[in-house]
């Protein structure tokens, strides 16, 4: 992978695609999203986010010839079992509606004393569409669910989900905060040094090569 110049991302959303592209930017690699070669999205039959992710990877990289970037992401309630989870994104059915998911969430919370919930995401590239390696990195994001909304950015269930050590919801933190600590964000900086540690190590070997022939 030390030589990946493009790759793909496997959404539409836009909300995630900044995300991904602000935190991508060390890596000096020209991110396309998916809608670029007509794309369109994929069903998420699967039970679990790696799944989901993997299949939505390699659709991407199938339909644009390019490596593949795909995140499968939700919300996990603990007095809910772990709903909306991989549900999430259509927590109250189709069409898609972050309105509608919040609203049937915060129905279905009523009268519960433990309001706890995380974020969880999966992120996996892949090289080629049946790459048999895939770099998997996942990471999660801990807070709690409020009654009402709280602020304006963000995306999904951010202006329901707050996070304590802060005193603010998702929606209510700058972009560059909650990259650095979201669930997303902890994902992607290991994808990130996961590449890094690897450009180290092939600069050091070469190093050690051309030391040896001397």
């Amino acid at each position: 992978m030390s030589n990946l110049k493009k790759l793909v991302i496997a959404s539409n959303n836009q909300g995630k695609l900044r995300e991904i592209n602000a935190l991508l930017a060390p890596l000096s690699v020209e991110v396309i999203p998916q809608s670029d070669f007509n794309a369109g999205e994929i069903d998420e039959p699967h039970g679990t986010f790696v799944e989901n992710a993997l299949a939505k990877a390699r659709h991407a990289s199938r339909c644009s010839g390019l490596p593949a970037l795909a995140d499968d992401s939700g919300i996990c309630v603990s007095a809910l079992n772990g709903a909306p989870g991989v549900n999430s994104a259509r927590y109250a059915g189709e069409p898609k509606s972050d309105e509608r998911n919040n609203l049937k969430l915060i129905e279905a919370l009523k009268n519960q004393l433990d309001r706890g919930a995380y974020y969880y995401c999966v992120i996996i590239l892949v090289r080629h569409a049946d790459d048999p390696q895939p770099i998997i990195v996942d990471g999660s994001w801990h807070g709690e669910i409020i009654e009402h909304p709280q602020g304006t950015g963000g995306f999904g269930y951010d202006p329901y989900f707050f996070v304590p050590e802060f005193g603010k919801t998702s929606a209510e933190l700058a972009a560059e905060q909650k990259n650095q600590i979201s669930h997303r964000g902890q994902a992607l900086v290991q994808l990130v040094e996961i590449f890094t540690c690897r450009e180290i190590l092939k600069t050091n070997n070469l190093k050690n090569f051309l030391g040896s022939s001397e």
